[in-house]
């Protein structure tokens, strides 16, 4: 037999001398085949590391138990942490995950929810990357309602789009976060803030402005400054705060990594933290404790997004006649620690 290519139903047919369809059963623990030719046929096919063609079988059964995580990058703790919970939950049930990294590109997404249509995905988890924000143009969102794929949005969502989503209540983390600077007796609160537009970014930007309306303090828009959620974005403009005739006296970072970006640069400064000038980030992200001072940030339940998501997707999957998609907000939490609990 030639090694060099997968062995076939046609190949073990040939070597016991009977049909591909009594293989199949054989394969398939069918009780109309005798016992003895079942073990010797499954023996036989686990020597010659015969594979099922998973993909001819799904053509069989119309099911094809992929599904797409679209997401805009992996590299932080937050986004491994909701894939993790997605996996948790349907990888037991026979599901593969197939993980697609648009690093904030509006045509990578778009391409990505083409293939995963063309290869006939069962659905698809997605958070949507700031291009998309930005382009204003979500044909290939309408194109995955059209062809009737359940489309789950994760963390950043699309609100005029019909459709089920989990995510995080941003508004009130940051509320919260400038609540307690305000309680610790910080004035003048800076915000390092996320790209314009995206859900997030907007969510967490408002709970910090209402907070300061709200206890009578003034939005001064030269304490507010865009990053882009990595560590190196923080570097400049928290340069550009600390050098004011009046600067802050904390800031609130739109992310864990930009408040550590932002740490850095304090430091540098000769700045004491929290004496001088307090800090919080956003995400309860691993490295937010073990930093120095630890960094007091908002947790957000990354694997219970994507729990909850699966369990949208198992809901839409299974439902029978009439069905309302379900839009489930999760709670955050402050975390204080050392970097802004003045004493």
């Amino acid at each position: 037999m030639n090694s060099s290519r997968p062995v076939t139903i046609k190949d073990i047919a040939k070597r016991f001398r009977c049909s591909p369809s009594t293989v199949s059963r054989a394969l398939n623990d069918h009780p109309a085949i005798n016992e003895d030719t079942r073990k010797n046929i499954q023996e036989y096919a686990r020597e010659v590391g015969y594979q099922r063609n998973e993909v001819s079988l799904s053509l069989l059964n119309k099911k094809t138990a992929t599904l797409g995580v679209v997401v805009p990058n992996i590299s932080n703790y937050y986004e491994t942490a909701v894939i993790e919970g997605l996996h948790n939950v349907l990888q037991p049930m026979g599901y593969t995950l197939n993980i697609c990294v648009t690093n904030e590109s509006y045509i990578l997404e778009k391409e990505y929810l083409s293939k995963l249509l063309s290869n006939r995905a069962e659905g698809i988890f997605l958070s949507v990357s700031q291009e998309t924000y930005d382009s204003g143009y979500y044909e290939h969102l309408e194109q995955v309602i059209q062809r009737k794929t359940p489309l789950i949005f994760i963390d950043r969502e699309y609100e005029d789009f019909e459709t089920s989503r989990a995510t995080v209540d941003d508004y009130h983390g940051a509320f919260a976060a400038v609540e307690h600077l305000i309680n610790m007796g910080y004035k003048q609160i800076a915000h390092l803030k996320g790209p314009n537009g995206l859900t997030v970014s907007e969510q967490r930007f408002n709970g910090y402005k209402d907070c300061l309306i709200k206890n009578g303090m003034p939005v001064r828009d030269e304490l507010i400054i865009n990053t882009n959620f990595k560590v190196e974005s923080a570097i400049l403009p928290t340069k550009r705060l600390l050098e004011m005739d009046t600067p802050p006296d904390a800031i609130f970072g739109v992310n864990d990594q930009v408040a550590i970006g932002a740490m850095r640069v304090v430091k540098d400064k000769g700045l004491r933290i929290p004496q001088d000038i307090g800090l919080v980030g956003f995400d309860n992200s691993p490295i937010s404790a073990y930093t120095f001072p630890s960094l007091t940030t908002v947790s957000r339940p990354g694997r219970k997004i994507g729990m909850e998501a699966s369990r949208l997707f198992l809901s839409q999957l299974n439902a029978s006649g009439d069905f309302s998609h379900e839009s489930i907000v999760l709670p955050s939490e402050l975390i204080i620690r050392e970097s802004s609990l003045r004493i």
